[in-house]
């Protein structure tokens, strides 16, 4: 068993849930809810693992808060 790490975020225009694991192309999905988005993005690992082990372009490091001067 492998374990990735995947990016969610919440669309603002449609609703839906986002995600994608960074560095592994085509790991991506959306869904309405987050338990159909782990479905997804299980059954989008599984086909890609299919072809052969995903090899990553990079690892995630981590997320920042970053503040700039515009209101």
């Amino acid at each position: 068993m492998r374990t990735y790490t995947a990016v969610i975020e919440k669309c603002m225009d449609t609703g839906l849930y986002v995600g994608y694991v960074p560095g592994v192309p085509g790991a991506h999905s959306q869904a309405a809810t987050l338990d159909e988005l782990s479905a997804n993005m299980r059954e989008a690992l599984e086909l890609i693992a299919e072809e052969g082990e995903p090899q990553a372009a990079g690892q995630f490091m981590g997320t920042q808060t970053l503040a700039t001067s515009t209101p």
